[in-house]
Parts: structure tokens; sequence; C-alpha cells
């Protein structure tokens, strides 16, 4: 099994709340691996990445997707040296591929991760109040 498969089961497993969609898309390029709707009917995407360095490997493909889809896209990343979890926004990608794990996360811990994606749509004001 593929690490980001192990990945997927762990995140999958701890994370309760949750609706994941596996993306197995061979036909668009770049697509993230999950389509993912949380507790508060929000829908964002996630793109999962385990790095065995200080460096996070994408496809120039990946770089495009969020490129040119910057808001509600996510990268969660497992980094094996440092044994933690980051995550970071699909627009932070640019400064992923040049910093590497050494950017600063929006999100530490396994988590605190999932914390922070289920509040996601939680507006504490009623639009157009």
């Amino acid at each position: 099994m593929k690490p980001e498969s192990k990945f997927y089961k762990e995140i999958k497993r701890k994370w309760k709340g949750f609706s994941f969609t596996r993306i197995e898309n061979s036909a668009l390029l770049g697509t993230p691996d999950l389509l993912v709707y949380n507790k508060n009917h929000f829908f964002f995407t996630l793109e999962l990445k385990v790095a065995l360095s200080e460096k996070v490997r994408f496809s120039p493909h990946q770089i495009s997707f969020h490129k040119r889809h910057p808001l509600n896209t996510f990268i969660i990343v497992k980094a094996l040296k440092e044994n933690t979890v980051k995550l970071y926004e699909g627009q932070q990608i640019q400064a992923l591929v040049s910093c590497g794990l050494e950017l600063d996360a929006c999100c530490l811990g396994l988590d605190a991760c999932g914390s922070f994606l289920q509040e996601l749509g939680n507006w504490s004001v009623e639009p157009g109040a």
C-alpha cells in the first residue's frame, strides 16, 4: 500500500464527522486526492502528501490546480522525518514548493488539523445580518 493511501486511512479513522470522497482521476491530472464535506455543510479539497525529507514533491499539474483554485483547497503533509502533520492552504503551494516544510503551516498535528477543517464554514455572523 502506498504511503498516501495509509495516510488517508489514518485520517479517515481519526477524523469523525466528515464525508470523504476519494478522487482517483487519471483524466484530470492534478486534481486533489479528496473532496471533503464537513459538519457545517462546507466543501473543500484536500491534497495528501507524505514527505520523507524537508521537501514536498508536487507535479506541475498539482501546482497548477492550486494556483487556479486558491480558496477552499488544502494540502496536508505527513512529515516522516519530523513525525508530525502539517496543514497548508492551497494558495501557499508555490511557497511550499520553494521552502518545503520550513514554511509555517496554518495548523500542526493530525487532531488539530481535523479540528481546523471541521470548523470551516462556521460563520459567527449570519450573512446579511
